[in-house]
Parts: C-alpha cells; structure tokens; sequence
C-alpha cells in the first residue's frame, strides 16, 4: 500500500509557518470546511487534474498533515495507486483567502503493516459519527442502485473499522497562499525540504 509519508513525519512536529493563517481562515468560514475538492496531480506537474470530494477531518493541534477518509472500493483508490500525489485548493469568501496545498498523500488501509498507521486509522473510525460508519457498510459506490433493504439501518460497531474503510493522511510539499485584500494583494509560498523545514517567501500577487 502507499506508506510513502512514512507515518506522516509531520504528525508530531510543530506547526508549519502557514498553518495559523490557514486554521484563522477555517474558523472564520461560515461555509461547511469539512468538504474540499482533491485534484491528482498538482497542477505543476500535469495539466490532467481528475477531482473527487473528500472529507477533511483535521490537521490535529500541532500536525501539519491533514486526515481524511474514502471506502478502499471508490475510484478515488485507483487515483492514489496511480499517482500517490494530489492538491487542495481552498477558498474563503468571507477573508477573501485562497490555500493551495500540494503533497504526498499516504493511503492506510486494512492490509497496512505499520501498527502505528493501523491505530490513527481506528482511531480515526472511532471518531467518525454513527451515520459516517454506516456509509462504509453500503453496496459497492457507483455501481448501479440496489434495493433498499442492502442499506443496514444499524451503523457498524465502533470498535473495529470495516476492510473497506481507509485513512488518508496528506501531507503538503508547498502551500501558495494568497491575500485577495489590499492593493496590491499579498502572496506568499511555503516549501518543506528534506529535513522537514519550511521556508517562506514573498510573491507577487
């Protein structure tokens, strides 16, 4: 499986230079923040960007990489195998902001061997509400429509996640972060190296 992120090094390193104004932004929001659109590839490397929605769940208290779910069946997996790399793209209507996020996304699912990665993943399915589990029990996603009566109306138990339940952790390479406020408007770019730190600089807007 793709364990690339190493357990997501940044899961116990302090929080990225970019992270206070993006988690200002998400406080601020009045729209849904839980719901963002994950394009594969960044936009820098290709100019085919297939998208899918993908529920973000946090990025922890002093985490730089983000946790998100999807069902081992969707066509989001195949995506991932193909290309362990993605983007987020956020825009705040109420700050007039906009994140764009680039990196690596690891894919930890029911085979995974890292028992470090297999107990963020229960712990991420027992976070989830009763309703969430209860999606990861339905039929096949996309596949055509079966009968009600496949649909359990109990939600799985809490305490082992189903086989097709994944967690995704993605953690940025880049973030390009721009102010729509001012004249002129203020950009900035982050970049992670290989030791883990982020550098900053300014850019025009």
């Amino acid at each position: 499986m793709l364990d690339r992120v190493n357990s997501c090094r940044d899961l116990k390193m302090s929080p990225a230079p970019w992270r206070l104004a993006l988690a200002r932004a998400l406080h601020r929001s009045c729209a849904n923040p839980t719901l963002v659109t994950f394009s594969w590839p960044p936009s820098a490397k290709t100019d085919a960007q297939p998208t899918a929605p993908l529920f973000f769940e946090d990025f922890g208290k002093t985490a730089n990489c983000s946790k998100m779910v999807c069902d081992r069946r969707s066509a989001k997996v195949q995506q991932l195998q193909r290309c362990p790399w993605g983007e987020i793209c956020w825009y705040f209507s109420e700050t007039r902001e906009q994140f764009r996020l680039a990196g690596e996304i690891a894919l930890i699912a029911a085979d995974c061997a890292d028992p470090a990665q297999q107990q963020a993943r229960q712990q991420m399915w027992q976070q989830l509400s009763d309703a969430a589990r209860g999606q990861f029990a339905w039929p096949h996603p996309g596949q055509p429509r079966r009968e009600s009566s496949v649909f359990p109306e109990e939600p799985p138990s809490v305490q082992a996640p189903l086989a097709v339940f994944c967690l995704l952790l993605f953690q940025p390479q880049s973030v390009d972060f721009l102010e729509l406020r001012g004249e002129p408007q203020n950009r900035w770019r982050y970049d992670r190296n290989e030791s883990g730190q982020w550098t900053e600089i300014a850019l025009n807007p």
